[in-house]
């Protein structure tokens, strides 16, 4: 689905429809992706460990990690396994800050440790640090293009070490998307539009097989339109046109945009035309009523069909620019801003064809709607009721 929003007057295309991740956390599964520690049945680190678990009592189980850490817990790797207690400790016990110190300590002795990128990550989240949620997520892009890129190790042959490094991305896949999830969600309730749209295009860049890469670049050219940066906009628009070229939302955009600039008409033409052809074409999701799909759909098509009124326009063809902006105007009902911009333009287009009483008609619903156009359109009937009064005198 797609949703248009206006914001400071401006119009806003998403791509699809935005619903928060509910992004809860995934149980870690064994570490597969990092150094792998061995802990001997029976020996000092194993009754360390499993008295450690079978604390109840916060302060007792601190205490026993800290005579791990100070015991077993510093020999070799084992510091490994001992950072690695303290942070599933202090994220348990919301206790940030000390997660992130044991964390970037256990990255220290181990930086391939991929589940204590996937603890940082939820850290940071919890805790509503979103420069640390990307700060540990572009930890985890680099611990598995690091992954991905290692060699076959000696004695082993090319495809048993594909398909170890393959069963180890599916046993992370769970936690992956749980991750992916929670860095969206950070960027996108991020208030600032630049921030946002930041913060999502380097989630796309993180992650570009992601489920949810071309959704964040849709929302990042959004808020770039919101900031009024049109370059980012443009850029953020057309690298998703490049991997999805229906997508409705990046066309619409790009036929707004154009449309109301007056420049590259025939681009804007046609975006507005591919994005109604994909309309047509578009499947309702499970789960979404009818009447709701057909009033998305609907709203969608009629932006894009003012688009094309206002390409009409600038081409000097009017009479196809006023056909176009009366078939819209029912489709924007729903939508205040993108009603009342479509009565004004229709105003003009009238004008254009010396159609005066439907002008002042379409201005005057233009300026009955709560909208940035409500002004401007009084305006317009103020000047065009002096023009009549003054014909009138002479």
């Amino acid at each position: 689905m797609w949703l248009s929003k206006r914001l400071n007057g401006g119009l806003i295309v998403w791509a699809c429809l935005l619903v928060l991740l509910a992004a809860s956390p995934v149980q870690v599964r064994a570490q597969t992706i990092g150094k792998y520690v061995p802990i001997p049945a029976g020996s000092d680190a194993d009754k360390a460990l499993a008295e450690i678990n079978a604390a109840t009592d916060p302060a007792q189980k601190l205490a026993l990690i800290d005579k791990f850490a100070a015991g077993a817990g510093a020999e070799g790797d084992m510091v490994i396994v001992a950072d690695d207690t303290y942070v599933n400790y202090y994220l348990a016990s919301k206790n940030y800050d000390k997660a992130f110190e044991y964390g970037d300590k256990l990255f220290a002795a181990d930086p391939d440790n991929l589940n204590n990128g996937i603890n940082m990550v939820r850290a940071a989240s919890e805790k509503g640090d979103t420069d640390k949620v990307y700060s540990y997520g572009d930890k985890i892009s680099q611990i598995l293009k690091r992954y991905q890129a290692l060699p076959t190790p000696e004695g082993n042959n090319d495809t048993s070490w594909a398909d170890t490094k393959k069963r180890a991305m599916e046993n992370a896949h769970d936690n992956l998307v749980y991750v992916q999830q929670l860095l969206f969600n950070a960027g996108y309730q991020t208030q600032d539009p630049n921030k946002r749209a930041a913060y999502l295009v380097r989630f796309a860049q993180m992650f570009p097989d992601s489920q949810y890469a071309d959704q964040a670049m849709g929302v990042a050219a959004a808020s770039y339109q919101q900031a009024q940066n049109a370059p980012k906009m443009l850029e953020a628009a057309n690298g998703l046109l490049a991997k999805d070229p229906n997508n409705i939302g990046m066309l619409l955009l790009i036929a707004d945009y154009y449309s109301e600039k007056g420049e590259q008409l025939d681009k804007a033409e046609a975006s507005a035309k591919k994005a109604i052809a994909a309309l047509d074409a578009a499947k309702k999701p499970d789960g979404v009523a009818d009447d709701q799909w057909q009033q998305q759909t609907g709203l969608q098509k009629g932006l894009a069909l003012s688009a094309l009124g206002q390409v009409n326009i600038q081409k000097k063809n009017n009479a196809a620019a006023v056909d176009n902006f009366k078939t819209a105007s029912p489709l924007l009902k729903s939508d205040a801003g993108g009603y009342a911009r479509n009565q004004y333009r229709l105003g003009f287009a009238l004008l254009n064809l010396k159609k005066v009483p439907e002008a002042k008609a379409a201005f005057t619903e233009a300026a009955s709607v709560n909208s940035p156009y409500k002004g401007p359109a009084q305006d317009r009937l103020k000047a065009l009721n002096a023009a009549v009064a003054a014909k009138a005198k002479s």
